[in-house]
């Protein structure tokens, strides 16, 4: 019964913050404004549009090498992400430098106004749509630190904005969420890293896990049961069924909240099923 459950989980709206959604929703365009996204179903504001490719520019060599010169020194004045760039540079050299290239040649995703910021979230977004699946076959420590880094930012959000907290529990984050990004830029570097550190574990380890069971669902369903939340909450986290009227923002924020960390208390052995096939079927979206 809990295995039709597995596409809403895995594809639907609250599983979109365990995957570094959030963050590469920054690059590829504004979103829904939270009170949109809670109040809509879960399967219409989980769905990004598809990533626009990189938009060339007519501009003459000389002026992509003064612009890729102009990025290289942004991203070196900024300590918090230059370290995700720097690893990047050492683990795929030539993402790194298609990244930067199409930086370069032309303004990334629609013409927004360039930032550091922007450019770590494109190149998130990049990363996970050329290797992102390597990351499902991660040695346990990298694949859980994947999750760990999203709950650290869902808090960190929660501190300061309920509303932006649901629009990034969602996917759905737009410019406000560029603006909590430029202020905890340590944060985000970490969860960019995580991300990154995963795809090389899996690349090195290639652990093959197999794909949840039933089981595994029914454990993950009882273990939200008895940390307090109700079937208003359970329904909306693992069938992507908003109420009517839609949970408030505190309360969907908390129940987000107490998702991963029920999620990291699970088994081993499920818990490291579920994350691996999360992150895979989100590197294929």
């Amino acid at each position: 019964m809990l295995l039709p459950r597995l596409l809403a989980l895995l594809t639907g709206a609250i599983v979109a913050i365990s995957l570094g959604l959030g963050l590469a929703m920054m690059a590829t365009g504004p979103a829904k404004k939270a009170a949109d996204g809670a109040s809509a179903p879960a399967q219409e504001t989980a769905v990004a549009e598809p990533p626009a490719a990189p938009k060339l520019s007519q501009s003459s060599p000389n002026q992509d090498a003064a612009q890729r010169a102009k990025i290289d020194a942004l991203i070196a004045a900024t300590p918090e992400y230059a370290r995700f760039f720097d690893r990047l540079r050492a683990a795929f050299p030539e993402d790194y430098d298609a990244a930067l290239a199409s930086f370069a040649a032309g303004p990334p995703s629609g013409g927004r106004e360039e930032s550091v910021d922007l450019y770590v979230s494109q190149t998130v977004r990049l990363l996970r749509q050329s290797r992102g699946t390597l990351a499902a076959k991660a040695e346990p420590a990298p694949l859980g630190k994947i999750f760990d880094m999203q709950l650290n930012v869902l808090r960190a959000i929660a501190e300061q904005d309920k509303r932006l907290c649901v629009a990034f529990l969602y996917g759905g984050v737009d410019q406000d969420f560029q603006r909590f990004a430029s202020g905890r830029r340590n944060l985000v570097a970490d969860m960019a890293i995580a991300g990154l550190d995963a795809i090389v574990s899996g690349q090195s380890n290639k652990i093959d896990r197999g794909a949840p069971s039933e089981a595994d669902f029914r454990v993950l369903e009882n273990a939200l049961t008895a940390r307090g939340l109700g079937k208003a909450e359970i329904d909306a986290l693992l069938d992507g069924k908003m109420p009517d009227p839609p949970l408030d923002d505190a309360r969907m924020c908390a129940a987000g909240e107490t998702y991963l960390e029920a999620l990291r208390a699970l088994p081993e052995p499920a818990r490291l099923r579920i994350y691996g096939l999360a992150v895979e079927l989100m590197a294929r979206s």
